[in-house]
C-alpha cells in the first residue's frame, strides 16, 4: 500500500511538472513574458565566477567624455530607460544636454536624453527650473537664455556636479541644490533652496529641446492639484520628420506641505500671465508655466517634482508617475536604481590586485556606457500597435555593430532578444530593419545597413534558444533577406542600394537613387559585403544552403572595389586600394588614399555631406583597404602576402592613419593577428588604451558613439575583440589578473585568468604576450581567438604571458583566426 501510494506521488509531480514545461514552450507570449524566472535566475542564485567586486557601480565615472565632444550623458537613469534626466547647460556642444566645462551655465533639468550621438541636440524634453527668488512672479526671467545661472565651483575649478549610475546632483550658484533620479519612464526631482527663500519658485519649460524650439504646445495646470499636465511636437536629431511628446509633472514638499500652489500662470517667451491655467495655440518660441509654493516653516524647504513622459498621452505620462513612483521616496527610487545598475554590472567581474584605480574606473565606465541607449520605449510606441518590444535610439547602428551588441552576447542575452524582437517589429511595420533611429523616427544612414550583422549577431550566438527568448527565426531571416535585397524607396533611411548591389555585387560610382546623389559608395559595398557574409552565418544555420551559397558569394563583394594599381602617396611599395568603380567596372575617378585623414592635403571630411562623391565616409581609402573582416586571409593574398600586408598596418599607427574616433577603424589594432604576428596585435591595441582613454571629463577621442567606444574601451582592457555575427573573439592579454564573463541564460561563467600577469607597461612592452592557451587544463588550439563555445559553458581559460613579442598563434591547422577564403567559416 505504501508502495503504490509512492507510485503515484511520482505520477503526480511527472505530470505536473509535464504540464508545467507544456505551458512553457507553447505559452502565449504574456504568459512567457512573466516567467523570466525560469530563465533568469536571481542574482543571488546565478553562478558567477569570484567576486572581485561586489558594488561596482561605486568604479563608474559617468563624466568621462562630458565635454570637448564626448557627448556623454552623465544624468540619472536605469538600464536603457526610456527617461534620462540630467541637466541641459547652453553650451553648443549640448547633445547630450549637459557640458562639463565651467564656462557654460544651467538652464534646466530635463527627462530625455541621447548619449555619446552626433547630430542636433535633441530629448531635452520638459526642462524644470527653480527659482530662490524673483523681484516678482512675473518678473522671473524665464526664457533660456535669461534665466540661465553659473554652477558654483569647487577649489578646482571644476563645476560642483556629482553623479553615480542613478543619480545626478548640482549645486546652482543661486544656492539651489538640484538632485535627479529615475525609474523607467520618470524622472523624479529634488530641489533643495536656501534658507532665505520666502517664495521658492519652479518653472516648467514644454518646448526648448537642445538647439531647436519645439512647437504647437498645449498646457494645463491643475493649482489644486499641483499638477501640470502639456505636450509639444518636436524636430528629430539626424533626419527629417517630427515627433510628439507629452508630460505629467506633480509637486510636493519634502518633509512638509505646502499647501496650496501660493501663485501660477503661463509664460511665452519672456512675459508671465498670472492666474492662466492654460494655453493652446503658442505656435513658436519657448513656453510653459511658472509655480509659487509656500516654504517650509522648520527646517529646510525641498521641494519633489515627479516627471512622467510619453509619447502617447499626458494621461499615459500621469500613469507611469503614478505607477512608478507612488511614495514620492526620492532614496527608495535611487537605491532601486543603483540596485540594477550593480547587479548588470556584477556580470562582469575584473580582479583589481595590482592594477591602478583609474583602468578599473575606465573598464567599468565603459560597461556602464554600453547600458544608456538604446532605451526601451515599449509601450511608447505611437506608430503601429504591436505587443512586440519596442526599442528606440539606435543612433547609429552603424558604430554600434561592431562591439556593443557583442558585448551584449558576453552578458546580457534577455536584452540583446528584447532588442532583436523589437527591430524585427519595425521590419514588420515599416518594411525594413532600423538603421538609424530616435525618437521614433527614422534618421540618415551612415554606411550600410547595420542591423543585419547585429540580428546575424544574436543568432548565431543564440540560436537554440529563439524559441525560448521568444524570437522568431523565420522572422528574422526573412527581415535580414528583405534588407539585403529589397530596395526601398529611400535608401538613405532604411535599407540598402540593393537593385545595384544585386546586380552589380558592388555600389557603383555615379548620380543614381534618392536625392540625385549616390555618395558612401566603397564604404557602403564593405558594409554590405559584412552584411551578406552574417546573413550566409544564419542562413547555414537555418539549414538554407543555396541562400547560404549566394550570400557567400556576394561576401566577396568587398574585393570588388580593389583597384590594384593605386598607391599610396609617398609610400609607393604600398599598392592597391579599395576605390571608386563605374557602372561599367571602370575605375574611372581616383580617391587619393589620404582622404579624409590627418595626412589629406586638401584637409577634407568624409562624413554626411551630399556634395562629397569620394566613395567614403568616416575612414579614408588607407583605412577601409584594410577592412574585410570576414575575409583578411584574401585581402592579405591581394596585398602581396604576410610581409606586405605588416607593413601597411605600420604605416596605418606610424603615419596617424588609424583614427579611433572612427569605427572602421576599430579592429585595426588586431589585425596582425591574420599575419601570425599577435604581439604586434597586444602592443597597438595597448598603446590605443593609453594614448586615446582616460578617466577626465574630456577622457573620450571623440563622439562615445551611442555606447561604442565604451564597449571598445571594455574589449580592448578584457585583451578581446569580437568579429559580429561569427563565433570568433580575437585575443590578447587582458589589462586584469583575471577577467570574468557570467551569462544569466546559460547560468554560466567564463573565467580569463592570465597566468604570469604582471602589470600594464604604458608602451605595451613587458609580459604581455600570450604564449600558450589551455582550456580548463587542455592546450587549446589557437593563442588567438576564443570561440563562443568557451563561452556558453563554466570555463577557465589561462593564458601564460611573456615577454617574447615575437610569438605566434600557434602551429596547428586551425591556429590562425578564421578566413572565408581558407574556409574558416565553413
Amino acid at each position: 500500500m505504501l508502495a503504490s501510494a509512492h507510485y503515484q506521488w511520482i505520477t503526480f509531480f511527472f505530470l505536473l511538472f509535464f504540464f508545467a514545461s507544456f505551458l512553457f514552450i507553447f505559452a502565449p507570449e504574456s504568459i512567457v513574458a512573466s516567467s523570466q524566472s525560469f530563465l533568469y535566475p536571481a542574482a543571488s542564485t546565478l553562478v558567477r565566477a569570484e567576486i572581485f567586486i561586489q558594488n561596482p557601480a561605486e568604479y563608474v565615472l559617468p563624466f568621462i567624455g562630458t565635454t570637448n565632444g564626448g557627448h556623454v550623458f552623465p544624468g540619472a537613469t536605469l538600464p536603457h530607460g526610456m527617461v534620462k534626466a540630467g541637466l541641459d547647460t547652453n553650451s553648443p556642444d549640448n547633445q547630450a544636454g549637459y557640458d562639463a566645462n565651467p564656462m557654460y551655465d544651467a538652464i534646466g533639468f530635463s527627462q530625455l536624453h541621447d548619449s555619446g550621438t552626433g547630430g542636433w541636440a535633441t530629448l531635452s524634453n520638459f526642462k524644470i527650473w527653480p527659482y530662490a527668488s524673483c523681484p516678482s512672479f512675473t518678473e522671473c526671467p524665464t526664457h533660456p537664455t535669461k534665466r540661465a545661472v553659473p554652477r558654483k565651483l569647487l577649489p578646482d575649478g571644476s563645476v560642483d556636479d556629482a553623479a553615480s549610475p542613478g543619480y545626478f546632483a548640482t549645486n546652482l550658484s543661486t544656492d539651489i541644490r538640484v538632485e535627479l533620479t529615475a525609474t523607467h519612464r520618470t524622472a523624479l526631482h529634488r530641489y533643495t533652496f536656501p534658507s532665505n527663500s520666502t517664495e521658492p519658485r519652479l518653472l516648467l519649460d514644454l518646448t526648448t529641446d537642445g538647439m531647436k524650439q519645439g512647437y504647437k504646445p498645449t498646457m494645463l495646470i491643475e493649482p489644486i492639484k499641483a499638477r501640470i499636465t502639456g505636450d509639444a511636437w518636436f524636430q528629430g536629431s539626424f533626419g527629417p520628420g517630427e515627433f510628439h511628446l507629452f508630460t505629467c509633472v506633480d509637486f510636493k514638499g519634502e518633509g512638509y506641505d505646502f499647501g496650496n500652489v501660493t501663485e501660477y500662470g503661463s509664460w511665452h517667451m519672456h512675459a508671465v500671465e498670472p492666474n492662466t491655467i492654460t494655453f493652446s495655440g503658442v505656435y513658436s518660441g519657448a513656453a510653459g508655466a511658472v509655480l509659487t509654493f509656500s516654504p517650509a516653516t522648520n527646517g529646510t524647504t525641498s521641494i519633489l517634482t515627479r516627471v512622467g513622459v510619453s509619447f502617447i498621452s499626458s494621461a499615459q505620462a500621469c500613469r507611469h508617475a503614478e505607477e512608478e513612483i507612488p511614495d514620492w521616496d526620492f532614496e527608495r527610487v535611487q537605491s532601486d536604481a543603483l540596485g540594477q545598475w550593480n547587479e548588470l554590472l556584477r556580470r562582469v567581474q575584473i580582479d583589481p590586485t595590482g592594477v591602478d584605480e583609474e583602468t578599473v574606473q575606465l573598464f567599468y565606465s565603459g560597461l556602464y556606457r554600453t547600458h544608456i541607449i538604446p532605451a526601451d520605449y515599449t509601450g511608447e510606441n505611437p506608430r503601429w500597435e504591436s505587443s512586440e518590444p519596442y526599442y528606440d535610439s539606435y543612433y547609429c547602428n552603424w558604430d554600434t555593430f561592431r562591439t556593443l551588441f557583442p558585448l551584449f552576447s558576453l552578458h546580457d542575452p534577455e536584452r540583446f532578444a528584447l532588442i532583436t524582437r523589437a527591430m524585427i517589429d519595425i521590419w514588420r511595420f515599416e518594411g525594413w530593419l532600423p538603421e538609424c533611429r530616435g525618437s521614433t523616427l527614422k534618421y540618415w544612414i551612415q554606411g550600410g545597413s547595420n542591423a543585419d550583422p547585429i540580428l546575424s549577431e544574436f543568432f548565431v550566438k543564440y540560436h537554440e534558444y529563439a524559441a525560448l527568448l521568444n524570437v522568431s527565426a523565420s522572422d528574422l531571416y526573412d527581415s535580414l533577406v528583405t534588407d539585403a535585397e529589397v530596395e526601398p524607396g529611400n535608401w538613405d533611411l532604411q535599407g540598402r542600394q540593393a537593385t545595384e548591389w544585386v546586380n552589380l555585387n558592388y555600389i557603383p560610382d555615379g548620380r543614381s537613387g534618392y536625392g540625385g546623389a549616390s555618395t558612401r559608395q566603397v564604404s557602403r559595398t564593405l558594409e554590405y559585403a559584412f552584411g551578406d557574409f552574417t546573413i550566409s552565418q544564419v542562413a547555414k544555420i537555418l539549414g538554407k544552403t543555396t541562400d547560404a551559397a549566394k550570400f557567400t558569394l556576394r561576401a566577396n563583394g568587398s574585393f570588388n572595389m580593389w583597384n590594384s594599381n593605386t598607391t599610396l602617396p609617398g609610400f609607393p611599395s604600398v599598392t592597391g586600394m579599395m576605390q571608386l568603380k563605374s557602372k561599367d567596372g571602370v575605375f574611372d575617378k581616383y580617391t587619393d588614399p589620404r582622404h579624409c585623414s590627418v595626412n589629406d592635403p586638401k584637409h577634407a571630411t568624409c562624413y554626411l555631406d551630399p556634395s562629397n562623391h569620394d566613395g567614403f565616409y568616416e575612414a579614408s581609402p588607407a583605412v577601409y583597404s584594410q577592412y574585410v573582416p570576414h575575409d583578411t586571409a584574401q585581402l592579405i593574398n591581394f596585398q602581396g602576402g604576410v610581409d606586405k600586408f605588416i607593413e601597411r598596418l605600420d604605416i596605418l599607427f606610424n603615419q596617424s592613419y588609424f583614427a579611433v574616433t572612427n569605427e572602421p577603424s576599430h579592429q585595426i589594432p588586431f589585425m596582425y593577428h591574420y599575419a601570425n604576428r599577435p604581439g604586434l596585435s597586444t602592443k597597438q591595441s595597448r598603446r590605443v588604451i593609453f594614448e586615446s582613454f582616460n578617466t577626465s571629463i574630456n577622457g573620450l577621442p571623440g563622439n562615445d558613439d551611442s555606447g561604442a567606444m565604451g564597449s571598445y574601451t571594455v574589449f580592448l582592457l578584457s585583451g578581446l575583440y569580437p568579429i559580429p555575427g561569427t563565433k570568433q573573439f580575437l585575443l590578447s592579454s587582458p589589462f586584469f589578473p583575471t577577467v570574468a564573463f557570467s551569462n544569466p541564460l546559460f547560468n554560466t561563467t567564463t573565467t580569463i585568468k592570465a597566468v604570469n600577469w604582471a602589470g600594464n607597461p604604458p608602451d605595451g612592452v613587458g609580459t604581455v604576450y600570450v604564449s600558450n592557451v589551455t582550456i580548463n587544463g587542455v592546450p587549446y588550439k589557437s593563442n588567438c581567438y576564443l570561440e563562443w563555445d568557451l563561452f556558453r559553458n563554466n570555463t577557465l581559460v589561462e593564458l601564460t604571458l611573456s615577454d617574447d613579442p615575437t610569438l605566434g598563434c600557434g602551429s596547428g591547422a586551425d591556429a590562425l583566426p578564421p578566413s572565408l577564403s581558407t574556409g574558416g567559416f565553413d
